[in-house]
This record gives structure tokens, sequence and C-alpha cells, in this order.
């Protein structure tokens, strides 16, 4: 009697083992961002009535989170408008580079055959959670 949820003659289900393939998950993410910024395009985030999500910590507290202003930010860069992009967001702005980084080599890598995670120090870890919060105070200070 076969396994269930096998193919006839192999044994197992393909399936499940391509999901596991190390490329599966960078190329879902990236498949979410360009489907994202395909809709952002049209989408005004500078303007009411559309239908992206609001910041849940704005939304209770009525201050900006470190990353908020992040929407606009892309949508002002996907339209080449760099200094409203720079107002919008400016610790994003600088910190973008460094995450389409990371996806890259998080693709590549899988591409490659192989898992890979980011390791980041203990120290490092800390510097991104202390920075984050100053940015959040700062940017809530001075308007």
């Amino acid at each position: 009697m076969a396994e269930s949820g096998s193919v006839r003659g192999q044994g197992r289900s393909p399936g499940p083992a391509l999901l596991r393939h190390p490329v599966v998950a960078p190329l879902a993410v990236l498949s979410a961002g360009v489907a994202g910024a395909g809709y952002l395009y049209g989408t005004n985030p500078h303007e009411p009535g559309h239908l992206l999500p609001q910041c849940p910590f704005r939304f209770l507290t009525g201050w900006l989170c470190p990353a908020c202003g992040g929407t606009r930010m892309v949508y002002d860069l996907m339209h080449g408008n760099f200094t409203a992009a720079w107002l919008d967001n400016r610790l994003l702005l600088l910190a973008s580079p460094f995450a389409l980084g990371l996806l890259g080599r998080w693709a590549w890598e899988g591409l490659r055959g192989r898992r890979w995670r980011p390791q980041l120090s203990g120290r490092t870890q800390v510097l991104i959670l202390v920075t984050a919060v100053i940015w959040g105070v700062v940017r809530n200070i001075v308007t």
C-alpha cells in the first residue's frame, strides 16, 4: 500500500520537498514585496481613502513609531521623489540598502541550495534596538 500523499511509483510526493528548498522562502518574500509594491505604486498613501494598514502604535498612542512613514517613503521612492522620502523616515531610508542587501544575500544563498541566516552579535542587536528607540523618541520631539 502506498504512503498517503505519495506519487505512484516514487514513494514520496515531490511537492513538500520542493517547498523545503532553501530558495522558496526568499523568493516568496520577494514576490510578496513586488506584489505589495505594485499595489502601492498606484495608491497614494499621502491621501486618505486607501486600503493600506495603519500603524497600530500610532493608532493607540498618537506617536510616530520608528518605522512610521515607511509606506509613504517607499511610495515616494518609486515615484522618484527622494526629498519627500527623506522627510517621511530618514532612518528607514538609510537602513533600506542594508535590508535589501540581506534579502539579496538570502536569495543568492537559496539559489545555490544553501540555507542562510544573518548572524548578528548581541552587541549589534542592542545597537539596532537602541538606535530604533532613540529615533522613535527624537522624531516625536523634533517635528
